[in-house]
């Protein structure tokens, strides 16, 4: 179940990301939910970087912004990748 709720919250993140960077990038709901997940990897790495969450939190305080930053890093390499 939890992986299930990662892709849709991945959906969700990948679509905002889409939405703020401008351009046309042709990607499936897949791959847009493919793009919020590897977003949120990337934002929380960044996350972590600049502050480390309290000992036991579940996640860290940042969450849905860093991963749509993540997520709009990751758009903008795969546009520069791919075309």
């Amino acid at each position: 179940m939890h992986y299930i709720w990662m892709f849709i919250v991945g959906i969700v993140v990948g679509l905002i990301a889409r939405f703020i960077m401008p351009g046309a990038e042709h990607m499936s709901l897949i791959m847009t939910g493919i793009l919020g997940i590897v977003g949120s990897f990337v934002g929380g790495f960044i996350g972590r970087l600049f502050s480390k969450p309290a000992d036991g939190a579940p996640f860290h305080p940042a969450g849905i912004i860093m991963s749509i930053v993540g997520a709009l890093i990751v758009l903008f390499i795969y546009g520069k990748v791919m075309g």
